[in-house]
């Protein structure tokens, strides 16, 4: 059924993405704009234009995404959950945390859960929080190790990278993702997405949600550049 997906059906799985560090206000004001022309779920934006985001995008039913701990995820907890708060304050309503890549490596699983359940305490009731793996960092061990510490946590989705580490969203992941997670949770494929066919491959897997910035080429049904 997935490989009839179009319209506003395929567009609703997007979160129409700009996290480039030279991204500028007419850019974001662009992006807002064909998120409502396209029915996107959200747009992703870096912190600092969340404010211009919400204002863009009020009253369209289009959701405002942002990064916490980006694009590394080694910033302490205290600083991800101040920057979380912040967000949802000047009108963030999805928050995509970067998991604590190292601390996941090191074997320090309490110190990971801990960090993703005090976002996901910040966000309760108020954002829907996903943590990114980078899965390109990790070995199929601790991708499904980094998935049942999300799960514990209280996260809403696990997605696979935030486009500027190694590699990015392949089938194999988000299948390997959705089964550990199960059906309870969100799974967002982002990273490289730049036409329909991968979409379409990624949503056959698991995803629920797709993040790119090729967002109106690939439901264009053609093939985009960029995250």
């Amino acid at each position: 059924m997935s490989n009839e997906l179009a319209g506003a059906a395929l567009a609703a799985y997007f979160d129409h993405t700009l996290l480039k560090p030279e991204a500028t206000f007419s850019g974001i004001v662009k992006l807002c704009a064909e998120a409502k022309q396209n029915g996107f779920a959200t747009v992703c934006v870096n912190p600092y234009w969340v404010p211009e985001a919400s204002e863009q995008l009020k009253g369209t039913g289009v959701g405002v995404t942002t990064v916490i701990g980006f694009p590394l995820g080694a910033s302490s907890t205290f600083a991800k959950v101040a920057e979380a708060r912040d967000a949802i304050a000047s009108g963030a309503t999805e928050i995509d945390m970067v998991l604590n890549v190292g601390a996941l490596k090191s074997g320090r699983f309490a110190a990971v859960e801990q960090d993703v359940r005090a976002l996901a305490e910040a966000c309760k009731g108020r954002a829907v929080l996903k943590a990114i793996l980078e899965v390109g960092l990790l070995t199929d061990e601790e991708k499904v190790t980094a998935c049942a510490i999300c799960k514990r946590a209280g996260a809403d989705y696990v997605k696979t990278s935030t486009g500027f580490g190694p590699g990015g969203a392949t089938v194999k992941d988000i299948a390997l993702m959705r089964e550990a997670v199960g059906p309870e949770m969100g799974v967002k494929a982002s990273g490289g997405v730049r036409d329909l066919e991968t979409v379409r491959a990624l949503i056959a897997a698991g995803a629920t949600r797709i993040g790119a910035s090729a967002s109106v080429a690939i439901v264009g049904g053609g093939t985009g550049e960029g995250y």
